[in-house]
């Protein structure tokens, strides 16, 4: 915010001139910002690429300050039609959200824990209460007080210490997922004079209750490479270096077992993981290596009644479940529990008492799996619907025989269940309120199967509401999809989404390949030298949606956001005329320049998901779909960029020079819009409502484009 407040003047001379240059003009003349030209050669490998925006990088330079404040003006204004309708879907989506709602409590260590909201405040509260729900609350933090007079308030990772007094939590206000770590006493209210600054947030607590170990991150990359040993009351400066991470292709973090046995270091690259041990009643012992780190060999671990439960990849591509003993850890010593499937993709597990929870995937669909560690007998849990999402959730203890999981569809609002593992018997805890005349009876969803170039079926979830003629090949019809790293996108309950389905559209969820929806050669055919795969389907998807008369190019709309910006941004250059717009989200889009600078956040961790380019087949490759590098004079669809001006993941500059380009090179008069929250980073706003007038914004651009004014 220095950098901003120190050149007030010079943006607002900016600002002056873009608005004088707009006097007496409507918005089909209002002339959009052009940033400046600054040749900048980039060679590698013997080729050189001419980058005339490069210089947007300068975050503290205050001309580019002023160009991104001119571009929200601009978008501002461009959308201005759109103000009245952006006000009404804000407040039907906030109208949904019961504004005082709260969790369901979880039991830890003597107490009750859970987070309520009140009306009118963007923040939750945290609070507690001991033995019995009857007893009086405690509130442990109000993130409403410390969001005071604060553009942005991000708080994770609350932990109490053993004997339930301190508080342990992180906070970030200006969205840089740089973490304060901060600790407050329950019994009087107080704030510890121990703050620990750029971390991830999370402390593990040592068995004495004063001990706690934590990340820090490197200052420039964002990189968590070092573990420290802080003892509460003395001086942070003073702390004790426990680990430094060297490779800079992995990254640390730390936390307690769930049986608060072990303090657990671990180091953790795209395609390799270690562990470190350390009893918790022995803070100032040495860490042991669990397992030392092989490139390919991929696990976790969680500790029960003497043994490691390991989910891991070894001699099992879609992960397996095995376990060793305390004093036996590396590999040569781990059992299966249980036989291995290959048509099973296994991602994670909970141990509960004589139980072994599984979540899995089979042919794409998540499920529940319980398996009992004595007597080897198994069951699946069941469910009622084709496409749907289960997970387990805040399942603190161990010794416990009762389940709970959340279970959600995309016309089933969020359940929470408590689930007798040996009864079978589920109660609802919860069923997530949604305010209005909604009837999830309304709504109907299937999976539905593309084929890609290659002969692959993809899936595709589709959900819209009853009584759309649903192949009239006039639906207005929104594509989502993310396919990278690894991450599922599961069909989920959203009540932002029925001021789409509500208006008459079909909204998608693409299942590319690049995720592991469809198991570990999900993701493997979909990164590195495979990432092609996950635009093709993408395409694929959305003319098999257009050939069935779903939909139309006039009428189809495609979403991603971050790595899922980069999806939507190399689609905009293989096949802009399948879309009459694009909204991409912090969209990773240059990716060749980010991936050749390592002091860029993320950059040398992530070598493994998109490749190196400093290695010629590489460099070629990514330059092949770099949406930057390929921006071409040629008709795109109107297309709402965002991005956050502190954000971590995707510096900001990446869009703010795909942009630029695409005001040069592109031939056509459709929309390009650009908005940069000038108080965020990756997530964009950090309270509940606040998150919903972006929402309102991107909706009222699909809108527009449509002539949809009510």
């Amino acid at each position: 915010m220095k950098v901003i407040k120190k050149n007030y003047l010079l943006i607002l001379v900016g600002l002056f001139l873009f608005s004088c240059n707009q006097q007496s003009k409507t918005p089909t003349q209002i002339e959009a910002p052009v940033a400046k030209k600054q040749e900048k050669k980039l060679i590698q490998h013997g080729h050189e690429r001419i980058d005339n925006y490069y210089w947007l990088n300068e975050r503290s330079n205050p001309e580019v300050i002023a160009h991104l404040e001119a571009e929200n003006a601009y978008a501002n204004e461009m959308l201005k039609s759109t103000e009245v309708l952006q006000s009404k879907l804000f407040e039907e989506m906030k109208a949904r959200i019961s504004e005082d709602d709260k969790s369901v409590p979880y039991f830890l260590n003597g107490y009750f824990y859970y987070n309520r909201f009140e009306k009118g405040k963007e923040y939750p509260i945290h609070c507690r209460k001991k033995g019995t729900l009857e007893t009086d609350e405690l509130i442990m933090l109000d993130v409403n007080v410390l969001a005071e007079g604060k553009a942005y308030c991000g708080v994770n990772s609350l932990s109490v210490s053993p004997d339930n007094k301190i508080l342990a939590y992180g906070i970030d206000t200006v969205s840089r997922r740089q973490y304060q770590i901060r600790f407050k006493d329950m019994e009087s209210g107080t704030e510890l004079r121990d703050v620990i600054l750029n971390t991830e947030g999370s402390a593990a607590w040592a068995a004495d209750n004063k001990t706690v170990f934590y990340s820090r991150k490197d200052t420039v990359t964002l990189r968590s490479y070092q573990i420290y040993k802080h003892t509460l009351g003395t001086p942070v400066q003073d702390d004790k270096l426990i680990y430094q991470e060297n490779d800079e292709t992995f990254g640390v973090y730390v936390y307690t077992s769930k049986d608060e046995k072990y303090i657990i270091i671990a180091s953790s690259s795209s395609v390799s993981d270690e562990y470190r041990l350390l009893k918790s009643d022995n803070p100032d012992g040495e860490f042991t290596i669990f397992q030392a780190r092989e490139r390919g060999l991929e696990y976790s671990i969680e500790h029960y009644n003497n043994e490691f439960y390991i989910r891991t990849n070894y001699k099992a591509l879609n992960f397996n479940v095995m376990k060793t003993l305390d004093n036996k850890t590396s590999k040569e010593n781990w059992k299966n529990v249980m036989p291995y499937n290959d048509s099973i993709f296994t991602e994670g597990i909970e141990i509960m008492s004589d139980y072994l929870v599984i979540q899995q995937k089979v042919a794409g669909i998540g499920n529940l799996f319980v398996y009992h560690l004595k007597s080897k007998k198994s069951y699946g849990i069941d469910f009622e619907e084709e496409v749907f999402s289960a997970d387990m959730t805040s399942n603190t203890d161990p010794k416990s025989k009762v389940l709970r999981f959340s279970y959600t569809s995309l016309t089933t609002p969020t359940e929470i269940y408590d689930y007798n593992l040996e009864t079978k018997e589920r109660v609802m805890l919860k069923k997530t309120e949604v305010i209005g005349n909604f009837n999830k009876n309304d709504y109907e969803s299937k999976r539905l199967y593309a084929k890609a170039s290659d002969g692959t079926l993809i899936p595709v979830s589709i959900v819209y509401k009853k009584g759309l003629n649903i192949q009239s090949g006039q639906n207005p019809t929104l594509i989502y999809a993310y396919g990278s790293y690894g991450y599922s996108l599961d069909p989920y309950f959203s009540s932002t989404r029925l001021s789409l389905l509500d208006r008459g559209f079909i909204y998608a969820i693409a299942h590319v390949r690049g995720g592991q929806e469809m198991g570990r050669s999900w993701y493997d055919d979909g990164k590195l030298m495979n990432k092609m795969n996950t635009f093709t389907d993408f395409i694929a998807i959305s003319e098999h949606l257009i050939n069935q008369k779903y939909t139309s190019p006039e009428h189809l709309f495609a979403w991603g956001g971050s790595a899922g910006g980069l999806l939507v941004g190399a689609v905009a250059n293989m096949a802009p005329q399948l879309y009459k717009g694009i909204i991409a989200e912090v969209p990773f889009v240059d990716v060749v320049t980010t991936m050749l600078d390592e002091s860029i956040p993320l950059t040398t961790g992530e070598f493994d998901e998109w490749g190196n380019p400093k290695d010629s087949a590489a460099y070629w490759y990514m330059l092949s779909y770099s949406p930057y590098d390929n921006v071409k004079a040629t008709a795109y669809p109107n297309i709402l960029v965002t991005s956050g001006l502190y954000d971590s993941q995707v510096q900001y500059f990446e869009p703010a020079k795909w942009v630029a380009k695409l005001r040069e090179m592109k031939t056509d008069n459709n929309l390009l819009l650009f908005s940069t929250n000038m108080d965020a980073g990756h997530g964009g706003a950090s309270g509940r409502f606040q998150a919903l007038k972006e929402y309102a914004t991107q909706f009222a651009f699909l809108f527009m484009l449509l002539d949809i004014k009510e």
